[in-house]
């Protein structure tokens, strides 16, 4: 895959991190809010990773 398709799939999936944000916020998650802290970590580690991979880029 070329970096410029990588590159925009990753800020694709960047820019759901703000729609999990809000979603945490929710005050009736239930135990869904493990999830979505989950889904979080695992969106934060992807993007470092993509950083550390490709320091030159930035997303």
């Amino acid at each position: 895959m070329e970096i410029e398709a990588l590159k925009i799939r990753v800020q694709t999936v960047a820019t759901k991190r703000e729609s999990l944000l809000r979603l945490l916020e929710q005050p009736n998650l239930g135990t869904l809010r493990i999830d979505v802290n989950q889904a979080l970590e695992e969106l934060d580690d992807l993007l470092d990773e993509f950083k550390r991979t490709f320091p030159q880029e930035s997303i």
